[in-house]
């Protein structure tokens, strides 16, 4: 499973939606100025609420764009601890485009949002299941030819479609969609498609 780095730069926007990213592919580090002294009960209760997967960083002295480079350096170390994870810097800083860009010029998978709802796999994971199975149905049946024939092989096609962050029963709402709609027909165990004919 991808792991998804959220960075949160809160020198720069107010912490929210955090409890959005409790799903397991997420983890979450809030960095915070060094004259911070406080921290608001909803924003601690909603990162304590991740567990070990979400943490604070505050940065050890003040200066111009000092958190900036903190976020920097850490994604430098985890993107060497963890290839292959996606890295989301949310901050409204444009500041942080040329090193976004820089990244992903060397295959790192990074991008910035001004908040955690326009991260793709928090909003695919806030869809009804009718959207859900729109979704998977447009990037992984219409506009392909190899497609799972057995219920089980796209069950495991739709969890991996939403990086594994869907329960079972989360799964099945998606398929019971596809099926409403006409774009699989199951019978028994297995599946097939309607519009191969």
């Amino acid at each position: 499973m991808r792991t998804n780095f959220v960075l949160i730069d809160s020198e720069n926007v107010k912490p929210e939606y955090i409890e959005k990213l409790r799903h397991d592919p997420f983890r979450v580090v809030v960095f915070v100025g060094a004259h911070l002294k406080r921290l608001d009960f909803p924003r601690v209760n909603a990162v304590q609420s991740l567990g070990s997967n979400g943490s604070y960083v505050q940065v050890s002295s003040p200066g111009p764009n000092a958190l900036d480079f903190h976020i920097a350096y850490y994604i430098g170390r985890l993107s060497a601890a963890h290839p292959g994870a996606h890295f989301h810097i949310i901050s409204k800083d444009k500041g942080f485009d040329p090193l976004i860009k820089h990244l992903r010029d060397q295959k790192i998978f990074c991008f910035r949002w001004a908040s955690v709802l326009e991260i793709p796999l928090v909003k695919s994971l806030q869809l009804p299941p009718k959207q859900r199975a729109a979704d998977f149905y447009k990037k992984h049946i219409k506009s392909t030819t190899t497609r799972p024939a057995t219920v089980m092989s796209l069950q495991s096609a739709i969890l991996s479609h939403f990086q594994k962050a869907l329960s079972e029963k989360e799964v099945a709402e998606v398929l019971k969609a596809l099926t409403a709609a006409g774009h699989v027909v199951v019978n028994e165990k297995k599946v097939s498609y309607p519009d191969r004919g």
